[in-house]
């Protein structure tokens, strides 16, 4: 064969790839500039962590859903600005309305969406507004086949707000446990509520769905960031920790410490025992450094100088909480714990 065919075809196959280049980039500039079909529906992603259990992750947070023969159970509201997305994401799962919402805590991240909830569960000449346009109604209020339920600090910090912090009426719990949990049945599933004392706040719960063999976790457990301790609202490194070590008694590997238990975080993705041991080292690690700066004398600016958060940094950070947030909690925390013990 000469060489002028050669070139030939190579000549012929540049400019088709040259043309397939120039098609896929012309294909890619009007997808990047063509608008999304849904964009609030685009923000809400839904996986399936058992046959009736799902991670609904709205805005950044994450919200649990149980469904069955009683209707749909959550854990946590979705953000308020996510909340139309959510519903129509709840509704391709399920049409049954939402009977039970349990708030892990007064975060507004997290019960922010329960005034969502109630403004389409309020009935209208006996006849509900519709979940996703197939008919189903939620009803607020425990009379009506609706309940929101939350540990008693949560109630008590939200009626206890006032001004413009002031929670609207419809965001607040119309059920409170003060006991250390609360267990009721629910799809026909036993599902256990904990409260989780002085841990990211003084309001915290887990939530354990028994027999899926998955616990949802609130803020006390967030694998994409650094732990939100409020100490302003009764949080601590202890009860973080403690939090931490409760979840790890529930949880239970398959082989090779992959797979068993199911945890679903407040914040960040879904999670194992390994994930839960892995954070709960780290708090009690940074919890030490800091522990021995302070014994040394050193002020709260030296300590967050001194980085002690610094080989995480790159696994955890997040502007959410910041290193230096996540050192003052720690050292504020412990701060408190050496007053307490001299009185």
């Amino acid at each position: 064969m000469s060489a002028e065919p050669r070139i030939s075809l190579i000549s012929i196959a540049a400019i088709a790839v040259l043309v397939a280049t120039n098609v896929g980039a012309q294909a890619r500039r009007a997808a990047s500039s063509a608008p999304a079909a849904n964009p609030a529906a685009d923000a809400v992603h839904v996986l399936q962590v058992r046959p009736n259990l799902y991670m609904l992750t709205a805005g950044g947070a994450n919200v649990t859903m149980q469904t069955g023969k009683h209707g749909v159970l959550l854990v946590d509201a979705p953000l308020p600005n996510a909340a139309s997305a959510a519903f129509v994401a709840i509704g391709t799962v399920t049409p049954a309305p939402i009977r039970y919402v349990i708030n892990t805590s007064a975060t507004r991240d997290h019960i922010g969406g329960n005034e969502a909830i109630a403004a389409r569960s309020r009935a209208t000449s006996g006849v509900g507004p519709t979940l996703n346009g197939a008919g189903s109604t939620v009803l607020l209020g425990a009379a009506q086949g609706m309940t929101i339920l939350a540990h008693e600090n949560v109630l008590n910090e939200l009626t206890r707000a006032t001004g413009a912090s002031a929670a609207p009426r419809d965001i607040l719990p119309t059920s409170e446990y003060f006991e250390p949990s609360r267990d009721f049945s629910f799809n026909g599933e036993p599902v256990v509520v904990y409260h989780m004392p002085n841990a990211h706040s003084d309001g915290d719960s887990i939530v354990l769905f028994r027999g899926s063999d998955v616990i949802s976790t609130g803020d006390v457990f967030t694998p994409d960031r650094y732990p939100l301790i409020d100490r302003a609202h009764g949080g601590s490194v202890n009860g973080v920790l403690a939090a931490l070590n409760t979840i790890l008694a529930m949880t239970v590997p398959e082989a090779f410490a992959e797979g068993g238990t199911k945890v679903i975080p407040g914040h960040g993705r879904l999670c194992e025992e390994t994930d839960v041991a892995e954070y709960r080292d780290m708090v009690y690690i940074v919890s030490d450094r800091v522990r021995d700066l302070l014994a040394k004398g050193k002020t709260l600016a030296e300590v967050q100088a001194a980085r002690p958060t610094l080989d995480y940094d790159a696994e955890y950070l997040s502007p959410a909480v910041t290193p230096a947030m996540f050192v003052e909690a720690i050292y504020s925390s412990l701060v408190d714990e050496k007053v307490a013990k001299k009185d």
